[in-house]
């Protein structure tokens, strides 16, 4: 389907490409912004009024530590820095799409499938680390002897379709909502396109928060000691 005019298209790069290139651009000058208040540790004890690049970068980092905390727990720490990039970055490139000339990378199969195999690659690593190579991949043994090989084809099934399902779900969510609101906003101007726009950008957090959840559940029974 059409979009019309976007600030992308015309780039030697693909568009889902660039807009993602753009929203890690962004989200480096924010983290550059805050940086400086959050290394001074004096500074970082006061606390700043209102809305600022700082408060909204606490809240994140709170709010990304608790749900580590509550679906990893033990060494839970570790992993908040891949949960946050994963939950910013989502959500920034699903709200994009709700600004006009932008289409959210979120919306390109490509983009998402590679978010899926970083969540992949990341927990399993993570169990790697927290039981070595040998202790990791015997988890896909099973318990049982006797049903080892049955075992281990279907963890290999399980494991190899967690990134496409990241993937799709990403995908499929946010391609629906940039088209509806695409459609309506092109049928009707005024009151209709703002209700969308407000369903649009609630879309954007519930799947930010999905995709971070779930890459977190993987990490927590990748890292977990009795399986």
């Amino acid at each position: 389907m059409e979009h019309g005019y976007t600030w992308l298209h015309d780039l030697p790069i693909p568009e889902h490409v660039a807009t993602a290139l753009l929203v890690a651009l962004l989200l480096c000058v924010f983290a550059l912004r805050v940086w400086p208040k959050l290394a001074n540790t004096e500074a970082a004890l006061q606390p700043e009024h209102g809305v600022s690049a700082r408060n909204i970068a606490e809240v994140v980092v709170e709010f990304i530590s608790g749900l580590a905390q509550g679906v990893i727990g033990h060494d839970y720490e570790r992993c908040v820095p891949l949960l946050a990039a994963f939950f910013v970055f989502i959500l920034l490139s699903n709200l994009i799409g709700l600004v006009p000339g932008f289409v959210p990378p979120t919306s390109n199969f490509n983009t998402t499938l590679g978010l899926g195999l970083i969540s992949f690659l990341a927990y399993n690593a993570y169990g790697m680390r927290a039981h070595g190579v040998g202790g990791h991949l015997k988890e896909l043994l099973g318990p049982v002897v006797w049903i080892a090989p049955l075992m281990l084809v279907v963890e290999l099934f399980s494991h190899a379709f967690r990134p496409i399902s990241l993937g799709i779900r990403l995908f499929a969510n946010m391609f629906a909502d940039h088209e509806v609101v695409s459609i309506f906003t092109n049928l009707t101007k005024l009151v209709i396109p703002v209700l969308f726009y407000l369903l649009g950008a609630f879309v954007a957090v519930v799947q930010a928060f999905v995709f971070t959840m779930l890459s977190a559940i993987y990490i927590s029974l990748s890292m977990a000691h009795d399986h």
